[in-house]
């Protein structure tokens, strides 16, 4: 299933091919791949694989898949953001995300978010949740400002929820 890229002001949510999780996984650009230095990170690594592994246990997750942030302005990968699978039984879809280190602070993982936190909605998902690290306030901040809200934590972490 072809899933089109999506576009905020600044930024180009591509949609991963498997091939191009592959590529990622084995950190290894084609000709033609213009990554940022940094890309990918080991949070994209993950991530790939998990799409991956999730592609080979379940099929094509149609949008709810992990996408390349690039920047609209010269089309560097400079991170990532995605699904952790299709919605849960409570219909809720699990997100990730992040950018490399040069482009923090620029407010590109909060806009690349509420991209997602779109396509979510449209694809008929009850809501949204993620969770990151209690001393990881930058990640609380992108997730607030994409619209979810803390709701308790467990261990480590602290859960952010969105509901449609």
């Amino acid at each position: 299933m072809k899933i089109p890229s999506v576009a905020t002001a600044r930024l180009l949510l591509h949609p991963m091919t498997v091939a191009e999780a592959e590529r990622v996984v084995a950190r290894t650009p084609r000709a033609g791949d213009t990554w940022a230095e940094g890309y990918p990170g080991d949070g994209d690594v993950r991530a790939c694989t998990g799409f991956l592994r999730g592609v080979a246990e379940r099929g094509d997750p149609g949008v709810f898949a992990v996408y390349r942030i690039r920047l609209r302005d010269g089309g560097a990968a400079v991170g990532g953001i995605g699904f952790h699978g299709p919605p849960d039984t409570e219909g809720f879809v699990t997100v990730g995300y992040g950018v490399v280190p040069s482009v923090r602070g620029k407010g590109y993982a909060t806009e690349a978010l509420r991209a997602l936190v779109g396509v979510a909605r449209e694809a008929g998902a009850a809501g949204v949740k993620g969770d990151a690290d209690l001393a990881n306030t930058a990640s609380h901040r992108v997730m607030e400002g994409a619209g979810l809200r803390p709701g308790g934590g467990s261990g480590p972490l602290r859960h952010f929820r969105l509901e449609f």
